[in-house]
């Protein structure tokens, strides 16, 4: 899926990472980070890790039933599996022992899912001369900033959130229901060489901004109505996002205007999101004047969030970088975020990568309450 060079520079900034935690050991249990590190990924069915050594290569150690789809997508050859019958964190101690890593300092992000409490009480039982080490956050940290192959997955599964957003729009019509508008999302994603069918909440676009997780219904949607439509799919584990207000028939409500407004201030958004900048003040230029203009009562959430690598996980959006209020942290090139904005029953989204010049959309679709017969791209 990558060069060797790319996995290289991958293990270098996690060695910089372990050399200011003093660590000697990184083990690597969060779904997302070993596929950034190794190549590979897999559901924490039976517990599974990666350990990259200050020096030398990593190896992974396994099911054996994952253990040939591990060596396929490895850039590495140490892979051990284990049979079903055996205690995963036994073999995982023993394969730290034989290669000299006993009495190492090891390192692990205690905020991964794998590296629950259990985990850290058995190996530390295992490995009583060992020392556990907290890297916390480094498991989405490391991962921030995007390289151009990783943008370039990124591109392609935000150009399959554009095709499918198409395709519903073409079918909004009086009587189209939300499930019937996911079933069409979810063949388009297939068709276009997406990961799964899976397509994000697509549901009647209700209220202020309540709507945004509603539950999908198969009621058909009325003349007037507005289809709020999310789209997620994923290529190779690299996951785009696009929100879209999709009319149904006549504009009864008259929310053309809001959606204008909408997309105008968001676009002072992406304008702002430039290396260096303030997430903090980034997140301001929208949602200051949202309140300003009272478009809404109350803005609460958060108006993006980080994208990238989404694996089995139990977390379907990354809030490792977020734009709120209290933001401190700063923007680089090649973060790419999920930037949406929500009011009167409509959300508008975009994949949106950080450029020398500001933010750069990944997703193309036209910027506007979408109806039947209208523009797209």
């Amino acid at each position: 899926m990558f060069a060797r060079e790319e996995f290289a520079r991958r293990g270098a900034r996690a060695r910089a990472a372990m050399v200011e935690a003093g660590v000697d050991l990184f083990l690597i249990d969060h779904a997302e980070c070993l596929a950034w590190l190794t190549g590979y990924t897999v559901s924490e069915t039976m517990y599974r890790a990666a350990f990259l050594p200050l020096t030398g290569e990593p190896w992974f150690v396994l099911r054996a039933l994952d253990a040939q789809p591990c060596r396929n997508a490895c850039w590495f050859s140490d892979i051990q599996g284990f049979a079903d019958t055996a205690e995963p964190h036994a073999v995982m101690a023993e394969a730290i022992r034989t290669r000299g890593h006993a009495a190492a300092r090891i390192g692990a992000d205690h905020n991964s899912y794998g590296f629950t409490a259990a985990t850290r009480d058995r190996l530390q039982a295992l490995l009583p001369e060992a020392r556990f080490i907290d890297m916390p956050g480094a498991s989405d940290l490391l991962r921030q900033v995007k390289s151009e192959a990783e943008i370039a997955l990124l591109a392609q599964a935000a150009g399959i959130a554009d095709k499918a957003m198409a395709a519903i729009t073409a079918r909004a019509q009086p009587g189209l229901s939300p499930r019937a508008a996911a079933a069409i999302a979810a063949a388009s994603f297939l068709e276009n060489g997406a990961d799964t069918g899976e397509t994000g909440p697509i549901v009647p676009g209700l209220g202020d901004h309540e709507f945004l997780h509603g539950v999908m219904t198969a009621l058909p949607l009325d003349d007037g109505d507005v289809l709020h439509v999310e789209l997620i799919p994923k290529v190779a584990n690299y996951g785009a996002r696009l929100m879209r207000p999709v009319l149904i028939g006549s504009d009864r409500r008259g929310l053309a205007p809001l959606a204008e407004r909408l997309v105008a201030l968001q676009d002072r958004q992406f304008a702002a999101m430039r290396p260096g900048a303030l997430a903090g003040e980034v997140d301001a230029v929208l949602r200051e004047a949202v309140l300003a203009e009272r478009l809404r009562p109350a803005y609460d959430n958060v108006s993006g969030y980080t994208l990238g690598l989404y694996a089995r996980t139990p977390r379907p959006s990354d809030f490792s970088r977020v734009f709120l209020p209290n933001a401190t942290w700063r923007l680089e090139e090649g973060m790419v975020f999920h930037m949406y904005v929500s009011a009167g029953g409509l959300g508008f989204s975009e994949t949106v990568v950080v450029r020398a010049g500001g933010g750069e959309r990944l997703t193309g679709t036209a910027r506007e309450l979408l109806r039947a017969g209208g523009p797209q791209l």
